[in-house]
């Protein structure tokens, strides 16, 4: 029985390697810090071909939330309500109605729409008073801030921590509550729409 030839170099002439089996010749690729630059730029360029790739066949998903046609509904609170239902005509461009209720007994009126920039706006309307509803729909921490006068009647302002900003009227027994996280001059240029 032949035993394998574990060491041919030492057949060959030439000495050993140290620890017998490494070779002393140096490798095949040179490294280099050059090398290596060239090799992280050929990586990067193909992450960000693969991004632009992905991002030119990628199709964005559509908002789940629903745009609706509140006139309808509308119609009929101003059929059944006892007093003004309250709603904007139209709305400004680039704004969407997202929700709409109403509920006659006991009687409540919604509207909620989103602006152009994506930021949402109330509309609430129910028989209670001002503060049960600032602390429904704004919160319960809400300060009160200066009355704002809109089209010769007074609405008090209220505001909480998080940005949310509210003008509210009581009339009759019926409280009306504008509500959103947008600057005050919005929410009154939104009051003044509403007929």
């Amino acid at each position: 029985m032949r035993t394998p030839d574990v060491y041919p170099h030492a057949r060959a002439g030439r000495p050993l390697p140290e620890n017998g089996r490494v070779s002393e010749q140096p490798g095949r690729y040179q490294r280099s810090a050059a090398g290596m630059i060239g090799a992280m730029l050929i990586l990067l360029a193909v992450v960000v071909g693969f991004v632009l790739f992905r991002d030119a066949i990628r199709e964005d998903p559509q908002s789940p939330v629903k745009t609706v046609d509140y006139h309808r509904t509308l119609g009929f609170a101003r059929e059944q309500a006892t007093f003004d239902v309250l709603a904007p005509e139209r709305l400004p461009d680039g704004w969407r109605a997202t929700s709409v209720e109403f509920i006659p007994e006991p009687f409540r009126w919604h509207l909620g729409v989103l602006t152009d920039g994506g930021e949402y706006v109330g509309l609430e309307q129910a028989h209670g008073s001002e503060r049960s509803m600032v602390s429904t729909y704004v919160d319960r921490e809400a300060a009160a801030g200066a009355d704002v006068v809109i089209d010769g009647r007074h609405w008090s302002s209220w505001s909480d921590q998080g940005g949310d900003r509210a003008l509210v009227r009581a009339n009759a027994g019926v409280v009306t509550l504008v509500v959103g996280s947008v600057p005050q001059d919005v929410l009154v240029d939104y009051v003044e729409s509403l007929r």
